[in-house]
């Protein structure tokens, strides 16, 4: 097979990506790949060695789309930009990082596409992606990791990529094009972090506070968010819901709302009034995070889950806890199809 590919290279002299001659898809563990004129079938399964993320970043120029690519001096190949993720960072956050060092955009993720995984001289490498909306801002390569972009429509990026593995996260960011679901804007429920123990607490009970794990918890929440950068934030009065977005709120100043409706007394009291005040969030189809209080979440998901389709439904969290203190759900809304989330993703911004 000759030698070992570079640590963050493409792999080695890969030309094509093949799916079984009968038509099924290859299973995810494992792909078939031209290394040469020899076919081989890697090992795809198990922990990977390296992780990345980067992002598709795309546009639409006289109804054509078109896709931005990055050339990478060391490796002389074309792809996407990405890198590997920093201590204590999440994928989100790394993507959105790693783009606008790269090539200066500062970007809002959008719908996740496939993961892509092949072999480097480590082990395996995964690289996770988004699609990422660009209006006008122009990118700008740092001449180091990447000495040149290129706007293409899909079908040129595809002939251009290096790497095979590659084409995996276009073809579903072409297919959502086409389907009227890459335009979005994300809806994100968050629960408040880790609070002060009700027990050790003789005040009212929406005057506790945040512990100091909490504190720390909502410091990761607001880098989280900043992946999205939502617009406005609604959030149940209750203090340590508003010091859970505080961080954020602090730092993006967004439009900030309390919405009574959501603490835990008025959601049990009142459920239809929780149910309303989360559906009213698709009304403006601007980019929002909700924040509440675990026992209000599942009227939170019954809301969500109306607005999916029943496969994405069924991954929405179902049992108590539902999501661990600070964790978040991100939702994807279509704009060309209102109301109808196309997309989930849940993440714990931080380690237990």
């Amino acid at each position: 097979m000759g030698s070992a590919p570079a640590a963050d290279g493409p792999g080695p002299a890969a030309s094509a990506l093949s799916l079984p001659e009968d038509g099924r898809d290859a299973p995810e563990e494992t792909a078939a790949l031209l290394l040469g004129e020899t076919p081989y079938a890697l090992d795809l399964s198990g922990e990977p060695k390296v992780v990345a993320a980067g992002a598709i970043c795309w546009r639409v120029q006289a109804d054509q789309l078109e896709v931005l690519m990055i050339h990478r001096p060391r490796y002389d190949d074309w792809s996407w930009p990405k890198g590997k993720l920093d201590a204590g960072e999440t994928v989100p956050e790394c993507a959105v990082r790693e783009v606008r060092e790269e090539i200066g955009l500062h970007i809002r993720l959008g719908i996740p596409l496939p993961q892509t995984r092949y072999p480097v001289a480590s082990g395996l490498k995964a690289v996770h992606y988004w699609a990422a909306h660009v209006e006008s801002a122009k990118p700008r390569p740092d001449g180091k990791e990447v000495d040149g972009v290129r706007w293409c429509a899909p079908e040129e990026a595809a002939r251009l990529l290096t790497n095979p593995t590659d084409r995996l996260p276009l073809e579903a960011l072409v297919a959502a094009y086409e389907a009227g679901d890459l335009a979005t804007w994300p809806l994100i429920v968050v629960r408040h972090a880790k609070a002060k123990p009700r027990s050790s607490w003789a005040r009212a009970e929406g005057e506790r506070p945040l512990a100091a794990t909490g504190q720390r918890q909502a410091k990761a929440v607001a880098r989280l968010l900043v992946a999205w950068s939502p617009d406005r934030v609604a959030t149940s009065p209750w203090l340590r819901c508003v010091q859970t977005m505080g961080p954020y709120v602090n730092a993006r100043k967004p439009k900030f709302k309390t919405v009574d409706a959501l603490t835990e007394h008025s959601a049990k009291r009142k459920p239809g009034k929780a149910r309303a005040a989360v559906d009213s969030l698709f009304e403006k189809a601007k980019p929002v995070a909700l924040c509440t209080h675990r026992p209000v979440l599942p009227l939170v998901f019954e809301v969500l889950s109306a607005h999916m389709a029943d496969a994405m439904s069924a991954r929405l969290p179902d049992k108590d806890p539902y999501l661990v203190p600070g964790e978040a759900v991100i939702c994807h809304v279509s704009r060309r199809n209102p109301r109808r989330i196309v997309s989930l993703e849940r993440y714990r911004p931080f380690d237990d």
